[in-house]
């Protein structure tokens, strides 16, 4: 199960006015100090709300389907379940998790290509009916393991087959082909699922997106299915400008195809968007190499570089990617860090360096290029945005423990969350207040 900890219970740090992450960063490097000196996470609970208030002021018709593989930390599931999000599972254990945290399994979605068996009949005992599918082989084994299904056809999209390395979803032909065939078996087919990527530059691409969305529901409803969800995925980066982009291009689009009085409900999956921001993570520096000349500079920062023929530094992190950075091993793009200001003097001059984790392996490079003050063993780097990328299903990789965390939310915050109807202290269970 991804998350934090093992233990049931979180205690939230209900932040004084004044009192900044920042400020809660600094106490617990100043507890380390005097101890191990070990990594740990600071999580801003309060940045769930203000990403769910956001999400609500700019795509107020698109229901959000929160993905549990993004982040599966028990404590975003209690908050975003509190805040009334609906939750995409891809195995039995994401959807145990949700389901332990009261939400009603008509708000989950059992989503991947290829569902095990096992899974399937755990979905169909708790009542988690609405499933995805792409293929027929898929469509037979929902049949006799869940025969009170309700599917939802993953149509391919031109920019998630060219960004993936294997093929996801069907044609509008093969559509056609699943349509008859779930008819014939009996299993009811409810509405439609795609995925745009959120690197995707081109908005033009939901466009044909929902234009083959429109298609397969007139051909749902054709067959005699009722027709009345569509999932628009997971394209939404962190960005709130491009979220603003991705519901100009599809708005329009909504209205034409998929109107209020048509009765479909319109949902999406946005991941990132709510989580990456939520959690920050401090690494110790535990050594240092000076491994080459600078070369040529390619960071732009001309009024703080040194001279061309000063050194580069490689670092040891006291975390690397068979821990708190695994996500780097998947793909996912580390943000740069900055130093803790305690380790880092004004007007401090900037070295080319790359940051390692702690085994020496050839795979554990974190950042490959940054810029950053020479840095002694025992200073401190914060990697802020990386709620998405840390925080999965604990690995084998490594059987060192994963670094505490932290929970905190903004005075602010917590009455913002008591004016929407959301008293954390009775609605969510597993939380104390201190």
């Amino acid at each position: 199960m991804k998350g934090f900890t093992d233990e049931p219970n979180y205690t939230i740090e209900l932040l004084a006015e004044g009192t900044t992450l920042e400020d809660v960063i600094d106490n617990h490097i100043y507890e380390q100090a005097l101890a191990e000196k070990n990594a740990f996470v600071v999580a801003d609970l309060g940045a769930l709300m203000r990403r769910h208030v956001l999400w609500q002021n700019t795509m107020p018709q698109v229901r959000p389907f929160y993905p549990v593989r993004c982040n599966s930390s028990p404590a975003v599931i209690e908050v975003l379940a509190a805040l009334g999000v609906g939750f995409i599972c891809t195995n039995k254990a994401e959807a145990a998790l949700v389901l332990n945290h009261e939400v009603a399994p008509e708000n989950i979605i059992l989503s991947g290509a290829c569902k095990q068996l096992a899974h399937l009949k755990y979905a169909a005992k708790n009542g988690i009916n609405y499933l995805v599918c792409d293929n027929e082989t898929e469509l037979c084994k929902i049949a006799r393991s869940h025969p009170n299904a309700k599917l939802l056809l993953q149509v391919s999209t031109k920019p998630h087959t060219e960004e993936a390395s294997m093929s996801f979803g069907c044609s509008l032909k093969s559509c056609r082909h699943l349509l008859e065939m779930a008819k014939e078996l009996g299993v009811q087919v409810v509405g439609v699922t795609f995925q745009v990527p959120a690197s995707c530059q081109d908005q033009q691409d939901y466009t044909h997106a929902l234009s083959d969305a429109r298609c397969v529901f007139d051909m749902g409803e054709e067959l005699g299915f009722d027709m009345n969800i569509l999932d628009v995925g997971g394209g939404f980066s962190v960005s709130e400008t491009q979220l603003k982009q991705v519901h100009a291009a599809m708005k329009p689009l909504l209205e034409a195809y998929f109107p209020p009085m048509s009765g479909v409900c319109v949902i999406a999956e946005p991941g990132s968007f709510y989580v990456s921001s939520t959690f920050t993570l401090a690494v110790n520096v535990i050594g240092k190499q000076v491994v080459a000349r600078d070369q040529q500079n390619q960071f732009g920062d001309k009024d703080k570089l040194t001279p061309n023929d000063e050194p580069e530094f490689l670092y040891y992190m006291s975390e690397g990617v068979y821990g708190s950075f695994v996500g780097k091993l998947l793909g996912g793009p580390v943000p740069h860090p900055s130093v803790h200001k305690t380790s880092m003097a004004p007007e401090e001059l900037l070295f080319c360096s790359s940051l390692w984790g702690p085994s020496c392996d050839e795979l554990e490079q974190v950042v490959e290029r940054c810029l950053l003050p020479e840095l002694q063993a025992g200073d401190w780097l914060i990697f802020s945005n990386m709620g998405s990328l840390s925080y999965g299903e604990p690995t084998t990789l490594s059987d060192t423990d994963k670094p505490p965390v932290y929970y905190t939310i903004a005075t602010a915050d917590w009455y913002d969350m008591q004016e929407a109807g959301i008293c954390l202290d009775s609605t969510m269970k597993n939380f104390s207040f201190v």
